[in-house]
């Protein structure tokens, strides 16, 4: 019997974290449906022209189009990846797939892969339904831009979500970790509120992490205002440098086996809730 190919078992393994991902509708509403519920709240909510970072004045839709991608983006790879992992871990599924002949890699090359298909997924309907029904405007000679800063954001973002796996004591607490990371830093990253003027100190520790630069360079595309090829290098390289950090995070520290109390308090947790039902 021929092996398969390698890459034909990670497509398969792609296709595999897909369906988990559909069987779990909370999941998709987080990552798909919130993002345009939010669109359309703030398009209606909100009136008039956003000004940000020097960049001249934009619509409400123009700006959070993008926003709120990113948003969709780091969900579908930092979020589910760092909670899902963790959760397998700690049931003991991916010791039982470390068991298999399966290379590790292709299984979480499977699961980053899906990360980023559900993101594209997001993208491309948040985009489509902002340019269809919001008159959002993406110039043709900017699409490489925004699919480069895409590619930047959920790369890095995914390697960031595989080490916060890594760094969890628990699958119970991965969620925990990823809301309590994500969500502040949305709010001081023009995701949510488009900071026209913050303080200092909150532009600072805004401009140190990868979500703020990932918005920046997804924003720039959409931006009617300026000019040239929509490319933030600059933004761009620090994202990429957040995403070498969580690979290397993810490799020196990921584990497949649960600790043993996590495991067994697991089991009796979910044995308990079983019996009480």
């Amino acid at each position: 019997m021929t092996e398969p190919s390698v890459a034909r078992l990670v497509a398969h393994h792609i296709r595999y974290q897909n369906r988990l991902f559909w069987r779990a509708p909370i999941g998709a509403f987080f990552t798909i449906a919130l993002p345009l519920i939010m669109l359309v709240l703030f398009d209606a909510i909100f009136d008039g022209d956003v000004e940000i970072g020097g960049r001249g004045p934009v619509s409400i839709t123009q700006f959070y189009t993008p926003a709120l991608a990113a948003f969709a983006a780091a969900s579908a790879t930092y979020t589910n990846l760092g909670t899902g992992l963790a959760i397998y871990r700690e049931d003991g599924v991916l010791k039982r797939f470390r068991s298999t002949p399966l290379p590790p890699w292709v299984y979480i090359a499977g699961a980053i892969g899906s990360g980023v298909w559900i993101a594209a997924i997001a993208n491309a309907i948040m985009i489509g339904i902002a340019v269809v029904g919001f008159d959002v405007s993406l110039p043709a000679d900017r699409i490489p831009a925004a699919a480069v800063a895409f590619g930047f954001g959920v790369f890095a973002f995914a390697a960031l979500g595989v080490a916060l796996a890594s760094l969890a004591p628990s699958g119970g607490a991965a969620p925990a970790m990823a809301n309590a990371t994500i969500l502040p830093l949305s709010f001081i990253s023009n995701v949510f509120i488009p900071l026209e003027d913050p303080p200092a100190w909150l532009d600072t520790v805004g401009d140190i992490f990868p979500l703020k630069h990932f918005v920046e360079a997804f924003l720039a595309p959409f931006d009617p205002t300026s000019t040239g090829s929509g490319f933030e290098w600059g933004d761009l390289a620090v994202v990429a440098v957040w995403g070498v950090l969580g690979a290397v995070v993810a490799v020196r520290s990921f584990r497949w086996q649960p600790t043993v109390g996590k495991a067994r308090s697991g089991r009796r947790s979910r044995t308990g809730a079983r019996s009480a039902r």
